[in-house]
């Protein structure tokens, strides 16, 4: 007769701790989760900076929420700052004040929040391009990439909806921007807006109903994204750079507990310490430089915040009239006319529209291109894959252009040339951008393919000059290390794969798209180093076997 010893904690924290894990079983949670391997490299941290902005974010906008008052009633001013009392503004407006001159260290987490939101969005916005690059998003992370892209979304929603808060005359007009793009959509843009604002703009329940959103339903939504994101990568496990010892079937690097868990939380608090830093130091959203919103003025020399600046630049970018050709149109219906203006549908849903369909289906696309159904738990060098660098550097540049159109009328001011110009120049580079940096950048990764075969078939260039005893002059060149020849030649060789013949003997047109597409991908390609290519090499340069270590012909064969 087997008795089982039961197990007494001897101080007070092991009995909590022994109490809760006997009714909740949290240690084997905490045990498989605590052993599971998480590489460590320095592009891993954007997602890190995302996590923790947002939890500053939640942190600061609680304590916001206790003063903020999100009415559009009425009030007078008669706050702290001289300049705008007696002046007439929306509750939310004046609160907004209150905080900033009149609550202890409410500036303070103001900025906080506003600079964490900046942070949240431009680590996202880094991680996504590291995981596009890399080509973390193949099988199987197509789905937790497609959640990533719904995580930018969600952060560009929080930050819109916040920045529009305070109801001061920046963050109005660019409700007015956005209530102008609405309006533009055929059919329905009237009914959405009377409903959002609660009438002709600017109603009276546009900030409350902002207001919901922002603390409520879009947090609540990120919460579930990044929840889903972690559970994904804990299910596929971390991606991991190529190196000796990692392969598909493993992952190299700390365990979550104690030495991830412990860097990652000092990580959190140098986070917390720069935007704190920032905050402290750097203004930002001065809402009492603009004064409340009015319908009636417009402020020049104003951008929204760069996440959504590339819509505005789009509409700036976007001309009146094409020639002759009117982009505003009036389309005769049964129940009268309805207006179609182009000139502003176009430019605020087009250029995003394209950016996220192809960032969505980009992971099936390349799949399809390639035929590609394996798992890839390695991640690519981005010059071992030219042309997804060359795209998306084409996506970038493309931002970029638009990003920089909102700001056109301070580049005419700030240089001293005509707006007009800068807007042509802006239109040009729109397009021809694009391209450009797509041609640049995939030659750029060609050429630094052909740099890495050089080095490794002529070794690391020592700066040592040595005569032969025929009397030439050669410089010497020492073989490489195992780590770094195996980062230089174990890489995909990717090749075009031409239109492929059903069982029937026939191509059909989708196959030969594909074949056309795996062409313009793949046609141009620098091949790695082989095995034998190396040893030729080196037997051609007289090295002796002590010069040519194993490991390395070993890490090419793996």
């Amino acid at each position: 007769m087997s008795t089982t010893t039961e197990y007494t904690p001897k101080t007070s924290t092991g009995r909590i701790a022994n109490f809760v894990d006997s009714r909740v079983g949290g240690s084997a949670m905490v045990k498989e989760f605590g052993r599971k391997i998480f590489p460590d490299h320095w592009s891993f941290m954007f997602g890190e900076v995302a996590l923790y902005t947002f939890v500053l974010l939640l942190i600061s906008g609680t304590f916001l929420t206790f003063f903020f008052d999100p009415s559009m009633t009425h009030v007078i001013y008669d706050g702290s700052y001289n300049p705008l009392k007696g002046i007439g503004m929306s509750a939310a407006m004046s609160s907004t004040m209150d905080i900033s001159f009149d609550v202890r260290g409410g500036l303070f987490m103001r900025q906080v929040h506003h600079w964490s939101a900046l942070l949240f969005v431009a680590s996202v916005s880094v991680h996504m391009l590291r995981v596009f690059f890399t080509g973390a998003f193949r099988k199987p992370r197509e789905l937790n990439w497609v959640v990533g892209g719904l995580l930018l979304i969600m952060a560009m929603a929080a930050g819109f909806t916040g920045y529009s808060l305070p109801d001061d005359l920046l963050s109005g007009n660019g409700l007015r921007i956005i209530d102008g793009v609405i309006k533009s959509i055929p059919l329905v843009g009237t009914y959405i807006s009377l409903f959002l604002f609660g009438g002709e703009f600017p109603g009276t329940v546009v900030i409350a109903r902002l207001y919901s959103l922002h603390i409520m339903i879009v947090p609540a939504i990120i919460l579930l994204l990044v929840a889903v994101h972690l559970f994904m990568v804990v299910v596929h496990k971390h991606t991991q750079y190529p190196g000796p010892g990692r392969t598909n079937d493993n992952v190299v690097g700390f365990p979550v507990g104690p030495v991830y868990a412990a860097k990652a939380g000092g990580f959190f608090f140098i986070v917390f310490g720069i935007v704190a830093l920032i905050s402290g130091l750097f203004t930002i959203n001065p809402i009492w430089n603009y004064g409340p919103y009015d319908p009636s003025p417009v402020s020049a020399g104003t951008q929204p915040d760069w996440y959504i600046g590339f819509v505005d630049g789009a509409l700036r970018l976007m001309p009146g009239t094409l020639g002759n050709f009117s982009l505003d149109w009036n389309i005769p219906l049964p129940w009268g006319d309805n207006s179609l203006v182009l000139n502003v549908l176009l430019p605020a849903l087009v250029p995003a529209g394209i950016m996220f369909t192809i960032m969505f289906t980009w992971p099936w696309i390349e799949r399809w291109v390639t035929k590609d159904e394996r798992e890839h738990h390695l991640l690519d060098r981005p010059r071992n894959a030219p042309f997804r660098t060359g795209m998306g550097v084409a996506g970038v540049v493309s931002y970029c252009v638009m990003w920089a159109a909102a700001s056109s009328d301070l580049i005419a001011t700030h240089f001293h040339v005509s707006l007009n110009d800068v807007t042509y120049w802006l239109r040009a580079l729109f397009f021809i951008g694009p391209i450009v940096g797509f041609i640049v950048a995939r030659r750029i990764a060609l050429s630094l393919q052909r740099k890495d075969r050089e080095i490794v078939l002529h070794g690391r260039e020592t700066g040592v000059i040595q005569m032969s005893p025929e009397g030439t002059f050669t410089e010497r060149h020492e073989p490489l290390d195992p780590y770094k020849l195996h980062q230089l030649v174990n890489y995909e060789d990717r090749q075009y794969i031409p239109a492929q013949p059903d069982a029937a003997g026939h191509i059909s047109a989708d196959e030969k798209r594909r074949g056309a597409l795996s062409r313009f991908f793949f046609e141009d390609r620098v091949a790695p180093v082989t095995p034998s290519e190396l040893a030729a090499q080196h037997a051609a340069h007289g090295h002796g076997p002590a010069e040519i270590e194993d490991s390395s012909t070993e890490s090419i064969e793996k």
